[in-house]
């Protein structure tokens, strides 16, 4: 029977190839590039993109700076709305920072830890009283505070504009069809892009910062909160709507409670959100534990920035473990009410006690440590080291063999080969609606006249990208498979991914030099935690069915995770790819203040010298580049319940 069978599946082979899905785009778009491409390459000769092809926006954008700055004290729009934005946030910010300097070091921290433990347990309450007490051992309560009252403010508005967002985009198609393009616009485009167009209308201060945090921190809301209305369950919603409510009234006692956890996961990722920007909205005079960074990284000071690093690190890691277990405990009886008189009265007591300020006796000064400690790294780490080398011969290498090459190869590639590779990519991952928004996000950096600094920029992300994937999927099987690594892991990961960026940035540059190498390191440590903890969530959440028929049938370890785990992970390594992509592409921009160079240099440029059309054409790039990376990067839905 097998001698039968064997030649007809050859037989059957080539045809089964000719006809699958994949060959078949490939085969139209092989026949699309042999019309198009002899046109363009006679009407448009040479690699770059063709300067016929470019808009130069920068002529309107200068004007609009112009009349920006011109009209900003006397124009009615900035009179009576800007000026009245800016006011309210300025005496919300003000009234929060007064009131917690009222209450005292021990009365905050007395009321965190309650609600720690309110919410959490014993364990947690004690690990926030002891966050609380490090930020003024360290000699930052007074930044902390700071900081503290400013993310207040500008995480309860992201809260309030992410839910009116994601109330439209959960109850309407063709509303949540309009705000993605939208969130994704406000998600991906560089702090450092929107802060100049912030700073014009609002000036340097708390207004300015506050507003770029909410546009920057409100994304993650609006998408959690219409993905917890779109997900409601159907037949508790039918059985509310079969009572006679209107559709209010099932909105507010049906859609909302079922998204709860939606919502609450939300709130966390905007607190994330918000404290990542401490240090980059301290450009523009937010203050805080982000104004310490940037100064003492101005001065070259690593000690002085970790001091001043590890409070952020530490409100992070807090607000994300009490944000976290509320949203575990969601439903479940917690402690009684009479918790929150507790710290009331608890706060009330110490004020009166008079433990408001933190005593000076009781600091310590890190700094000095520190900066011994990456004195030595660098004497001996730098260059010179046996065998192996320096990290500074390290980034050489990999500038002059990975860098180099990705990026002049790039370079080389026709224009409109570029955009066909793109749209060959996007296309085989997802629809022609896909390819064809790739191939545009792409055309549009060309159409801005940067083109060459985008491909530039192109080589970074791909080479940090790809560092980050074989050391996260590695990193990420190993704790899939090792409970105790993995609780090792997560405090290494937490730290990574709250740390500020422009705190190992110096570290970073103290061991490799200035220049792309040094960008690429930094977008690497700072990625590498979410596609650790992505791979490690989806290895995990394997059916232990699947394993266990797979170990009944002799398989390996080696050979289930080859085999049954890698492939029904696939939705999440996917989401682990393009997650990684975003986020490099994040930190590569600001790499530009090290020596990145491309577009991250332009939008640093634009925004030092107050040139709106530098800053903004490049940010605007960078957006395309995401957008496109994206598309490349991330199934459709279709695609990827085809391929699970």
């Amino acid at each position: 029977m097998a001698t039968i069978t064997a030649p007809t599946s050859q037989k059957a082979a080539p045809p089964g190839i000719l006809t699958h899905p994949a060959t078949r785009k490939l085969l139209a778009l092989a026949a699309l590039a042999a019309i198009l491409a002899p046109i363009a390459a006679t009407q448009w000769s040479g690699a770059t993109w063709p300067s016929a092809l470019t808009v130069d926006v920068s002529e309107p954008l200068g004007k609009a700076s112009d009349w920006i700055i011109d009209n900003r004290d006397s124009h009615p729009l900035f009179l009576y709305f800007f000026g009245h934005v800016s006011n309210v946030v300025v005496i919300a910010v003000r009234a929060v920072y007064l009131a917690l300097l009222a209450v005292g070091w021990a009365g905050v921290t007395a009321i965190g830890a309650l609600v720690a433990w309110r919410v959490a347990g014993v364990r947690l309450a004690l690990g926030t009283a002891a966050a609380f007490l490090a930020c003024g051992l360290l000699g930052m309560w007074v930044p902390t505070m700071q900081t503290l009252a400013l993310m207040v403010v500008a995480v309860l508005a992201s809260v309030v504009v992410g839910v009116l967002l994601g109330l439209a985009a959960g109850l309407s198609d063709r509303m949540d069809r309009v705000l993605r393009p939208v969130l994704d616009t406000m998600q991906v485009l560089p702090a450092f892009a929107y802060l100049l167009p912030v700073v014009l209308v609002f000036g340097i201060g708390v207004p300015a910062a506050v507003l770029a945090t909410v546009v920057y921190a409100a994304p993650p809301m609006a998408r959690l909160t219409s993905l917890g209305l779109r997900g409601a369950d159907k037949e508790v919603l039918e059985a509310v709507e079969s009572l006679g409510t209107t559709a209010r009234q099932r909105l507010l006692t049906a859609r909302i409670p079922l998204a709860r956890k939606e919502l609450l996961l939300g709130v966390n990722q905007t607190i994330m959100m918000a404290l990542s920007m401490a240090v980059i909205a301290s450009v523009i005079g937010a203050g805080g534990l982000g104004d310490r960074v940037y100064q003492a990284l101005a001065s070259v000071d690593v000690g002085a920035a970790l001091a001043a690093g590890i409070p952020i690190v530490l409100l992070a890691v807090v607000l994300d473990r009490v944000t976290g277990a509320a949203g575990e405990r969601l439903g479940e009886s917690g402690k009684s009410p009479v918790t929150w008189l507790y710290a009331l009265v608890v706060a009330a007591a110490v004020a009166l006690a008079g433990f408001l300020d933190w005593p000076d006796g009781w600091e310590v000064d890190i700094a000095e440590p520190v900066n011994r400690a990456v004195d030595w790294m660098t004497a001996h780490l730098y260059s010179g080291v046996p065998v192996v080398g320096g990290t500074a011969d390290w980034a050489a290498h990999f500038t002059s063999w990975v860098l180099n090459p990705l990026r002049d190869g790039l370079q080389w590639l026709p224009w409109w080969s570029v955009l066909l590779i793109v749209a060959a990519l996007a296309w085989l991952i997802g629809t022609w609606r896909t390819a064809l928004t790739a191939v545009l996000a792409m055309a549009a950096i060309g159409v801005l006249g940067v083109w060459d600094p985008s491909l530039d920029t192109l080589s970074q992300v791909l080479a940090a990208v790809a560092v980050t994937l074989v050391v996260g999927f590695a990193t990420g099987i190993a704790a899939a498979r090792s409970d105790r690594f993995e609780r090792l892991l997560r405090p290494v990961l937490d730290v990574f991914q709250t740390m500020p960026q422009f705190v190992y940035l110096i570290p970073v540059v103290a061991l490799f030099g200035v220049g792309r190498a040094p960008a690429v390191a930094a977008a690497v440590v700072y990625a590498l935690p979410a596609v650790v903890r992505i791979t490690t969530q989806g290895l995990r959440q394997v059916d232990p069915a699947a394993l266990e028929s797979a170990r009944s049938l002799g398989a390996t370890s080696g050979q289930q995770l080859r085999q049954v785990q890698l492939p029904l992970a696939r939705p999440a390594l996917l989401l682990a790819v393009n997650q990684g992509v975003v986020l490099v592409l994040a930190v590569v921009i600001i790499g530009g203040l090290v020596g990145g160079g491309a577009l991250g240099y332009q939008v640093v440029f634009g925004l030092a010298q107050g040139d709106l059309a530098t800053g903004l054409v490049a940010g605007a790039a960078i957006v395309c580049l995401g957008l496109m990376l994206d598309r490349v990067t991330q199934p459709t839905e279709r695609r990827a319940r085809k391929g699970a």
